[in-house]
């Protein structure tokens, strides 16, 4: 499945990277590994999303945003 976002269909905004983040994390199937530290499934799931302009203009509002979707939907 390849998750790379084109900016035809990804905005610049919150919404847009939290629907990216969740379909990366699901196609990353990170849950089943569990030796690997948080921000390594972080990375790993950012890399299928590395094109995402909300990604590329804010990684740091990125980050905080893939802290809260993971405690907020219990995919730790």
């Amino acid at each position: 499945m390849n998750l790379e976002v084109s900016n035809e269909n990804s905005y610049n905004n919150a919404d847009s990277f939290s629907m990216a983040f969740d379909s990366a994390w699901k196609s990353c199937n990170i849950n089943n590994n569990k030796n690997l530290h948080i921000e390594e499934k972080i990375q790993l799931t950012f890399n299928k999303i590395k094109n995402h302009p909300f990604l590329i203009e804010n990684p740091i509002e990125s980050k905080n945003i893939a802290f809260f979707r993971i405690k907020l939907l219990g995919l730790s």
